[in-house]
């Protein structure tokens, strides 16, 4: 995927200025493609090159007039095509992972910084548990509009408390300084559980 596709994306749910974007993409997509502000300004004037977007200039009151895209008929081509494209898996690159792997750590280091992802997990499950409960605050309308980037919701969602689980199984082990007698399973908190 490219920063191009999310944009389009982002530009056939609704038409925005670089800074509409830009926002967007800190309080929506963010939360799985992030892109720089720079990032965004160098994709819209290669998207507009292309004939994949067009701007109108809006006048404001207090502000400099600003440019507000759209995606054309080419964009949405360009979508559609994308859209009906296979993904791949993203691959995992995570230093954590890492840390853990490897035989010289010391364990009271490691479970201090297990710790302290277990606290900046639980903090991002507990705001996107508010999304949640905000989105089915909406009216049924409403919450069909936004069905979609609810379904991504809840993969972060099922993310963090997956990692949560991860995290207590894992301090678990090393605080025992214990093997695993069989394969957990999804949702015991880190727990094995009885049978």
């Amino acid at each position: 995927m490219s920063l191009k596709h999310a944009i389009l994306v982002l530009l056939d749910a609704e038409p925005g200025s670089g800074s509409d974007l830009v926002q967007r993409f800190r309080s929506g997509i963010g939360h799985f493609w992030n892109a720089t502000h720079q990032q965004v300004y160098q994709e819209l004037k290669a998207l507009l090159a292309e004939d994949r977007v067009e701007f109108e200039v809006e006048a404001q009151e207090t502000r400099p007039e600003k440019k507000v895209y759209r995606i054309t008929r080419g964009g949405r081509r360009e979508l559609r095509s994308w859209m009906g494209e296979p993904t791949k898996p993203p691959r995992v690159r995570d230093a954590l992972l890492v840390k853990v792997f490897g035989t010289a750590s010391d364990p009271a280091v490691m479970v201090a910084e297990l710790d302290r992802r277990h606290a900046l997990h639980a903090k991002q499950l507990e705001a996107y548990l508010e999304l949640e409960q905000h989105w089915f605050a909406q009216t049924e309308a409403i919450r069909r509009q936004y069905r979609n980037p609810y379904l991504t919701l809840r993969r972060g969602i099922r993310y963090e408390r997956e990692m949560l689980d991860w995290l207590e199984e894992t301090k678990l082990l090393l605080q025992e300084d214990a093997l695993p007698q069989r394969p957990a399973l999804a949702g015991t908190g880190g727990k094995e559980r009885k049978h």
